[in-house]
């Protein structure tokens, strides 16, 4: 067995976790979210996410690292036996679609985009602390 085959090898391997990830994922979600599953980090005034959401968010997270594998998969394939342009080309392609999927679930899911931070829960002197307290400031 060459490397090229060891390669190819590896790759469909990703492919086959990668699709694994996101049917498991998918199963597995359906009773988490019937058992009531809550994120650890809620905003404080947050209420109960109802099963419904709380699928879609399990779902969506088992779908971003089901993605993150295929595009792993990919990267070996094209870059590790000899790469043409088409190839690469074709890759760029495929990273870019994948990407903006997994952006635009990041936000479904968090509320944010990946490279936004996490609202901090105490609220020392952040810009989005600030923003809260002046908004339940001005409600009062």
């Amino acid at each position: 067995m060459d490397f090229q085959h060891i390669i190819e090898a590896v790759g469909r391997f990703m492919d086959f976790a990668g699709v694994a990830v996101m049917v498991i994922g998918a199963v597995v979600s359906i009773p988490m979210a019937l058992r009531g599953y809550q994120p650890r980090r809620l905003p404080a005034d947050a209420g109960r996410m109802s099963v419904y959401r709380s699928y879609r968010q399990l779902l969506g997270r088992s779908i971003l690292l089901g993605l993150e594998l295929l595009v792993a998969a990919d990267i070996i394939r094209t870059v590790a036996v000899t790469p043409t342009f088409e190839s690469v080309g074709v890759l760029a392609i495929i990273v870019l679609i994948r990407t903006f999927l997994s952006f635009s679930l990041e936000l479904e899911i968090t509320g944010r985009w990946p490279w936004q931070k996490e609202p901090s829960a105490g609220g020392s002197g952040s810009k989005g602390s600030s923003q809260s307290r002046e908004s339940a400031v001005s409600e009062t």
